[in-house]
């Protein structure tokens, strides 16, 4: 056998059909990263009768005259046959070595463990411990099982099985969430179908925390749209419905409050302090409300075309979905558009017989950390299972040049900063 550069036609034919596969290793995101500062080539092995036996989408870095290369979740192979991995890692090697490239990183997709947050039970891949160290024997340096997003992707994932009656799905969906959803709805929140151009509404809310400009949303639309692999949703708050429903719930709680008072002139020289406590409880309800009734008046009378409050960016790759990028308005995050949405598109996918939705990276879950608390809760209150994977591996291709790479090092930090 031997590696070759596949045709696009080739490498779509090879991973449609593969058991293994992912959103980044598809011609779509290679050519949406050629636009981001790195060349891109398709590499299968294959033998005398051009049979395809393992395949990668190799993203190289454009910027430095040493060439580094990465396979975005890995090589599209069956790791648990070793001498398949083998003479694939052998083959490669040489062939990135001809291209003089240095050495190539690989985040593959084995599975170390799948955590339920319900029932706080881990299920650990029996295989995890042989196929990661057969990698090492073969020259793959392991990187670390890093625990938050140090890596070039995201080890651990958050994914809901979808191959379940969608009166389940929401079953197991924390309490909790079910009624900030309920309430989106009430409020006038309406999720939305969008197009390329709306995209603004998708960056204007991610800018300032995502390294990629406005042009990677709009080239991710274009390769993606091709082979109907993406989809861009936005949550809008209809204002004059909000004002209704905020009215509507002045008045009814007015009510509350009245049939209170009269509760109480009844029974006046009784003991009613546990009356007199409800009613305080009840009056200080009615000005919240009265307060957010203010609130709803002056954001129609500002908004009355509504407000953009949340986005998703969806890509779709054979039974699965995934959440490419989100946002939401940090102003508005109380009227919790963001779970609407979710649990939308997680009905909407499920309805439409995808298999998985992957709501995207989290951190180690069983790791205390105050900054990604909120986001591994948001994924896994959703009934998500935390999938961790393996991690990076660098394996070198060309050691001549990695070890001038390596001990150039100084050198380049100077140049870099006396820029």
């Amino acid at each position: 056998m031997y590696i070759k550069e596949l045709t696009n036609n080739e490498f779509n034919f090879f991973t449609e059909t593969y058991p293994y596969f992912s959103i980044y290793q598809t011609s779509e995101y290679g050519f949406l990263m050629n636009t981001q500062n790195y060349s891109s080539i398709f590499l299968g092995m294959v033998d005398e009768n051009n049979k395809i036996y393992g395949a990668s989408l190799i993203l190289i870095e454009k910027n430095s005259m040493f060439k580094y290369a990465y396979a975005p979740k890995g090589f599209l192979i069956d790791y648990s046959n070793k001498g398949l991995v083998e003479e694939f890692t052998n083959l490669i090697k040489e062939y990135l070595n001809k291209k003089k490239i240095m050495a190539i990183k690989i985040n593959p997709m084995i599975v170390k463990s799948s955590y339920d947050y319900k029932t706080n039970y881990t299920n650990v891949n029996p295989q995890f411990e042989s196929e990661m160290n057969f990698l090492r024997g073969l020259g793959y340096y392991h990187l670390g099982f890093n625990n938050l997003f140090e890596a070039f992707k995201p080890r651990y994932d958050a994914i809901i099985d979808l191959d379940k009656p969608i009166t389940n799905l929401y079953k197991g969906i924390n309490k909790n969430f079910k009624n900030k959803v309920k309430s989106a709805d009430k409020n006038g929140i309406r999720v939305i179908k969008g197009n390329e151009d709306e995209l603004d509404y998708l960056y204007d809310q991610v800018k300032n925390k995502y390294p990629r400009d406005k042009k990677y949303f709009e080239d991710m639309f274009y390769f993606f749209k091709k082979r109907n692999m993406i989809d861009y949703y936005y949550a809008k708050l209809d204002t004059n419905e909000y004002l209704i429903n905020v009215q509507k719930k002045y008045q009814e709680q007015i009510e509350v409050c009245t049939k209170l008072n009269n509760k109480l002139f009844k029974n006046v020289g009784k003991s009613n302090t546990k009356l007199i406590n409800n009613k305080i409880f009840e009056e200080n309800k009615l000005n919240e409300l009265k307060n957010e009734l203010v609130y709803a008046t002056k954001l129609l009378k500002e908004s009355p075309e509504g407000v953009i409050l949340a986005t998703m960016l969806i890509a779709k790759y054979r039974d699965e979905v995934y959440i490419f990028m989100d946002g939401y308005n940090k102003d508005f995050k109380r009227m919790n558009a963001k779970h609407l949405m979710t649990w939308k598109l997680i009905e909407k996918y499920s309805n439409e017989k995808y298999k998985r939705f992957n709501l995207g990276g989290m951190t180690n879950p069983n790791i205390k950390n105050e900054k990604y608390k909120g986001l591994n809760e948001f994924k896994l209150s959703f009934n998500a299972r935390c999938v961790e994977y393996v991690g990076d591996f660098e394996l070198i291709t060309s050691p001549g040049i990695y070890n001038l790479y390596r001990n150039s090092k100084p050198i380049r930090y100077i140049l870099k900063r006396d820029k």
